[in-house]
């Protein structure tokens, strides 16, 4: 027993249950919510109040399994943020507050499910004693067993999902009219049995509904099939569990959980790095189409073109079936306007948007349909702060922003190549080869300077498509190119007209 005069746990046999709860169970009832408030005192104390209140605020506690502790931030930015600056610290207060903590894990607040408040209390101590004595594990031995346990339940839920996102909700028309039929196949197909899509590679810019359909594929398919294991996951989060998974010693464990699903969706596939995570990517996904499981990827880009990947991934994602969802077509914007609209009105009695206004907003916003959405949800907030009818006047104030955006066109290193070859009358296979006349390596260097300039690609990637140089050389051609511009007029127009032959 504890005694209240000195705070502190007496002798024998009480003593020992008060550790073995201490070490081994921690995190139960209300006791869980006392040592948040306590790290999040230490994390005030050592950061400082203005560092606190910028990043920790907002984070939340949702709750504990075994080794691994459960917090929610509001914003993907902000987990991002922690983990790149804080979670060391995080992970070290916790460990401090409980030996048995082994992970820290970080959810976007939008995933997290509904759950009881947990109400804190101060007699924490009382209530921790009086619970039945748990057989006594040392924490040092029971930590990777639970964290291995904690591993695979947690990989096996993936990322989540939202259930917003169902074909229900999802607006056909005719740029993704292929793609939304595809999705609807795979999960309409039962498990074990073969699809003429697999992999199913689904390319668009953004806010044209990859994650969207990705979503009802992952609904759908469990509501066709409760027993089918359909997982969900973003790229991030694959190489965030894969990490964790080596750092816990669990790899392996980690590995079976994933091989052993029925359907897999990966989103935003250009986001994964390094050359273990895509490594063991490729031996997954290999193993799961070879098994006649079910693969759908989403990615904002062909496979072709994500030039970071790993080439025997591109290849496997090459050999199944690719569609892309095109920017919406004046029909499809007006569906989704209605739907959004149908929504809006639900949620919002009163809501009076003109159709002049959604017939406006149609025709003018073209980009995407998350612009769509956005600017919908603009014209409802004008109506509700200023109880004012929304006008035709007035929508053009609030939209204009967003009426004509279009997005970018993407350039590509073969279409530099191809023009700067057609401009100087030299080859491609010239401005790749290792020859080193004036006449083709001015080309070549202009070529590599409008590639870094003109394209999101790193110099090592560049490098590689101009014949495998290295990414110095590349470096120095774009420098030289500055160079030559700063003293020769004639030149720095001649790249500018290069730019807009580009462009055409």
């Amino acid at each position: 027993m504890r005694d209240d005069r000195t705070g502190e746990f007496g002798s024998g046999a009480s003593a020992l249950r008060a550790i073995a709860v201490d070490e081994v169970q921690p995190m139960s009832g209300r006791a869980d919510a006392v040592l948040w408030e306590r790290v999040k005192t230490r994390l005030r104390t050592e950061l400082g109040e203005d560092i606190f209140s910028s990043w920790f605020a907002r984070v939340e506690f949702e709750g504990a399994d075994g080794a691994s502790v459960n917090l929610s931030v509001p914003t993907r930015f902000l987990k991002s943020w922690i983990q790149s600056h804080y979670f060391d610290k995080l992970l070290g207060l916790w460990t401090a507050e409980v030996d048995s903590v082994r992970r820290v894990e970080l959810i976007v607040r939008g995933a997290v499910r509904a759950r009881p408040a947990v109400k804190v209390e101060k007699p924490v101590v009382a209530a921790v004693a009086a619970s039945p004595a748990p057989t006594f594990i040392p924490a040092s031995s029971a930590a990777p067993v639970m964290a291995q346990a904690s591993a695979a339940r947690l990989d096996s839920a993936g990322s989540p999902v939202d259930p917003r996102f169902t074909f229900e909700t999802f607006c056909e028309g005719g740029a993704n009219r292929v793609a939304y039929a595809a999705a609807r196949a795979v999960a309409e197909t039962p498990a074990g049995r073969p699809t003429p899509y697999n992999p199913l590679y689904l390319h668009a810019g953004v806010g044209r509904g990859k994650t969207h359909l990705l979503h009802a594929v992952a609904q759908a398919a469990r509501r066709a099939d409760p027993s089918r294991k359909v997982v969900y996951l973003t790229a991030e989060h694959f190489m965030f569990r894969f990490v964790a998974a080596l750092k816990n010693q669990s790899a392996i464990a980690f590995k079976e959980n994933l091989r052993d699903i029925d359907l897999l969706l990966i989103d935003d596939l250009q986001f994964l790095q390094g050359k273990s995570v895509q490594q063991e990517f490729c031996h997954m996904l290999n193993a799961l189409i070879d098994g006649a499981r079910q693969v759908v990827v989403a990615a904002d880009r062909p496979a072709a073109e994500l030039e970071t990947l790993d080439e025997r991934v591109r290849s496997r994602l090459r050999g199944g079936v690719a569609f892309e969802i095109s920017s919406p077509d004046l029909d499809l914007r007006r569906d989704i306007l209605k739907s959004r609209y149908a929504i809006a009105q639900s949620q919002n009695p009163g809501v009076d948007v003109p159709e002049t206004v959604i017939e406006y907003v149609a025709q003018s916003v073209v980009s995407n349909g998350r612009d769509l959405e956005g600017a919908l949800n603009r014209l409802v907030a004008q109506w509700q702060f200023t109880n004012q009818p929304v006008t035709m006047n007035s929508a053009e104030i609030t939209l204009r922003d967003l009426v004509g955006a279009t997005e970018p066109r993407r350039v590509k290193i073969e279409d530099i190549q191809k023009v700067v070859s057609r401009h100087y009358n030299v080859s491609k296979a010239d401005l790749l080869s290792s020859r080193r006349t004036r006449t083709i390596v001015r080309p070549r260097q202009i070529a590599m300077y409008l590639s870094k300039t003109l394209t999101p690609r790193s110099l090592p990637e560049i490098g590689r498509r101009f014949g495998g140089r290295d990414h110095t050389t590349v470096l120095h051609a774009v420098r030289k190119v500055e160079e030559m511009m700063q003293g020769d007029q004639h030149l720095a127009e001649e790249i500018e007209l290069l730019k807009r032959m580009i462009d055409e």
